[in-house]
């Protein structure tokens, strides 16, 4: 059974609420942070983003920017924007986007649950994002950016939880520039605390990992670093458990920069021995499994996956593994996509029209769509300790930063 704990969150005045919270650092180039906290000195991308307070020609991953996180939050404290919570709580964190609401959890979850599998991985992590976020809590002493958890859900808790909301006001309720209502309720009731503690230890076998490979890593790492030194609260890490039948996953597209020395001839005829390729007169997003969309050279084209060129097993049967093993790897040479430097992942969130940007910018060859992965199919994967290809899943909406911030120190 997993282990949580309430926590002194470092969090904003309620009146600074909404002018804090920020879009998850990795969600966003230096480039767009830089254009999303304009005019706004109270945006939490000052911490998780801070080159964008420095000349643009900083490296991104220089000592400057990493002590500039760490001086920022001093800023925020003494011009009384943050503070940090007098006793340990678990906050309520509802996101409502479209009409439709899902309602979690945020606590700290144990590192030695991350280690021993009681915390399931569907990805591996890719080793220069990790030591970004290594250097960023080590530098700062904070972890600012929630790891988002799913588990099956309990009625139980889902009762004690939906109790809370309906008979509380929350501490922030605003809606962002995304449209996303964020909602935050506090629980303080010792009572309250020691039975959702209870609940968790006594009912939740497992969690898994929806987003924040990389931030769940990271924490696990710098606890491991600091050794004797590490304090108790570095062997936790910032978390929010969503029950599992609140959530949705979007799909998860990919853009490539060249053909491996193919023409565009050459390149569709290889797919021919695995697809049935259909042209399409407008952006072909996937209505089915193992149905991919292509834009090549101002044309989209839909790619139906032939009988018996992919397996049934776990791993096999996903969209994801049949993209790597018949397109990626094989045809582009692209082997491992956690490291190479030719492909590039786009978030459902940003649409079609982000994929035929990219490619009518020139700064890529050639796009694919998908079809999203079930969280059925991520509890399997995680489940039979498999991994999924990297960037497999997109959930949305997204939790914020700046709102709830675990100190380590």
């Amino acid at each position: 059974m997993i282990t949580i704990k309430p926590f002194k969150a470092l969090r904003p005045e309620a009146q600074h609420a909404k002018a804090v919270a920020s879009k998850p650092y990795d969600v966003l180039s230096s480039k767009e942070a830089k254009i999303e906290a304009q005019g706004n000195p109270n945006s939490f991308l000052h911490i998780t983003k801070s080159e964008i307070d420095l000349p643009e020609s900083t490296d991104i991953h220089s000592a400057a920017v990493y002590e500039k996180a760490k001086e920022n939050p001093q800023a925020f404290i003494s011009r009384k924007i943050v503070f940090r919570e007098s006793k340990p709580c678990y906050y309520i964190y509802r996101l409502t986007m479209n009409g439709k609401s899902q309602t979690g959890l945020v606590c700290v979850s144990s590192v030695d649950d991350y280690g021993k599998g009681l915390i399931k991985k569907h990805e591996f992590t890719r080793p220069e994002k990790e030591l970004d976020r290594i250097t960023h809590i080590k530098t700062t002493g904070a972890q600012t950016g929630n790891v988002f958890l799913a588990y099956k859900n309990v009625p139980e808790i889902d009762n004690l939880i939906g109790k809370w909301t309906s008979d509380k006001n929350p501490q922030y309720d605003f809606i962002a520039d995304d449209q996303v209502q964020h909602s935050i309720w506090i629980v303080n009731d010792d009572n309250s605390i020691k039975e959702i503690t209870r609940l968790f230890k006594t009912t939740v076998p497992h969690s898994y990992i929806a987003d924040g490979h990389h931030r769940a890593a990271s924490a696990a790492k710098v606890r491991e670093a600091l050794g004797s030194a590490a304090t108790e609260n570095a062997g936790f890490f910032l978390t929010t458990l969503f029950p599992s039948n609140q959530l949705s996953i979007m799909d998860y597209n990919r853009v490539v920069k060249d053909l491996h020395g193919l023409s565009k001839d050459e390149f569709l005829q290889k797919l021919e021995s695995t697809f049935h390729i259909e042209k399409k007169s407008k952006a072909y997003r996937p209505e089915n499994l193992h149905d991919f969309g292509l834009y090549l050279e101002n044309q989209w084209y839909k790619l139906s996956s032939k009988p018996g060129t992919f397996g049934h097993d776990p791993i096999g049967i996903l969209d994801v593994t049949i993209l790597q093993e018949n397109i990626l790897g094989p045809v582009l040479g692209i082997l491992d996509q956690r490291t190479d430097k030719r492909i590039d992942f786009v978030g459902g969130i940003r649409g079609l029209e982000e994929l035929e940007k990219r490619v009518n910018s020139g700064e890529m060859k050639l796009a694919i769509s998908l079809y999203p992965v079930s969280i059925e199919q991520l509890f399997n994967i995680a489940d039979s300790g498999n991994v999924m290809p990297p960037k497999s899943t997109w959930f949305e909406p997204k939790l914020r930063d700046g709102l709830l911030t675990h100190l380590i120190d």
